[in-house]
């Protein structure tokens, strides 16, 4: 049976670490590895590995160590694979299992272990250690992916500004033009899902351009679907969805525009993963992070001003 055990445990580790390297070279059948590896390495063989010991000690005193031990692989390991594959909640599980070990774990050990007389101190050193290094890998996983997204998000806040900037400097285009003056319905949609949120924050759009690192949860999800919500946008997104909508719409009918609108949605990003236009809400305002959601609006607002700047 050990045999097997170990057999399994080598397979295991090597699928997460195949799945590791392909997660790294942005190989495609990263995400089907790691998800394969980690649930077999929860749900199979820590729980056939504690079971097969916990038969060997031929004693009840430690069954609440080994019920402890998997629930606390079962919530880091669970946690670890919701950040790396960016699945929504990884922020919360990632919160929770950086103290489980310390707040659950820890205690049960300390007292289970302690009512055998002949357990090695050295192997408590050894568990603590265990668990300074899983504290350490994990906050770094938590920091590492997020941080350089959001340091990428602030990058192209300025980049978008000083592109507006220039823009803002062009002459207006002729109000008459319907698919200008759809553009021009659009850009006051998205100034105002721009303020929503960043009062929200209690923040100004003018300290978000002249300073974008002080926007105080870049990394929170779920916040700019929450302001725009509150605001009465609900789905979140829905006036922008609608305004972009009918903007390709004047496009097709307009003389002239017809291959723009065959781009525009691609240009505008409205088209969610799937396909589906319920998913787009969700995807766009609450799955994304917040420096992100309003790096899609300063983006999609540069967008709309280019394009408006070459009419006639």
């Amino acid at each position: 049976m050990k045999q097997k055990i170990y057999i399994l445990g080598v397979v295991t580790f090597l699928i997460v670490l195949t799945g590791i390297m392909f997660k790294l070279n942005h190989w495609p059948g990263a995400g089907y590895l790691l998800v394969i590896g980690l649930v077999t390495l929860v749900l199979v063989f820590t729980p056939v590995a504690l079971i097969n010991s916990y038969r060997d000690e031929g004693t009840r005193q430690n069954l609440p160590l080994y019920i402890v031990t998997w629930i606390t692989c079962f919530v880091v390991f669970t946690a670890i694979l919701f950040k790396i594959m960016h699945w929504p909640g990884a922020g919360i599980l990632m919160t929770i299992s950086l103290p489980f070990p310390y707040i659950v774990f820890l205690p049960v050990f300390l007292i289970v272990t302690g009512r055998n007389k002949n357990f090695s101190i050295y192997n408590t050193v050894f568990v603590l250690m265990l668990l300074v290094i899983n504290s350490v890998f994990s906050g770094l996983l938590a920091l590492n992916v997020t941080r350089n997204r959001i340091d990428d998000s602030f990058n192209l806040s300025r980049n978008y500004t000083e592109v507006e900037t220039v823009l803002n400097d062009l002459p207006d285009q002729m109000t008459d033009n319907p698919v200008v003056q759809s553009i021009n319905e659009v850009l006051s949609t998205v100034d105002s899902y721009q303020e929503i949120i960043l009062q929200h924050e209690n923040m100004s759009p003018e300290q978000w351009e002249r300073n974008p690192e002080s926007l105080w949860r870049p990394d929170s999800k779920g916040l700019a679907a929450q302001a725009l919500i509150n605001s009465g946008d609900s789905p979140e997104g829905t006036k922008l969805l609608s305004g972009l909508k009918s903007l390709v719409k004047n496009m097709e009918i307009t003389p002239g525009y017809s291959e723009l609108a065959k781009e525009a949605p691609q240009l505008f990003d409205i088209v969610s993963p799937n396909g589906k236009e319920e998913d787009w809400y969700s995807w766009k305002f609450n799955d994304n992070n917040l420096a992100w959601v309003l790096i899609y609006l300063e983006g999609l607002e540069t967008n709309l001003k280019m394009i408006r700047a070459t009419l006639n």
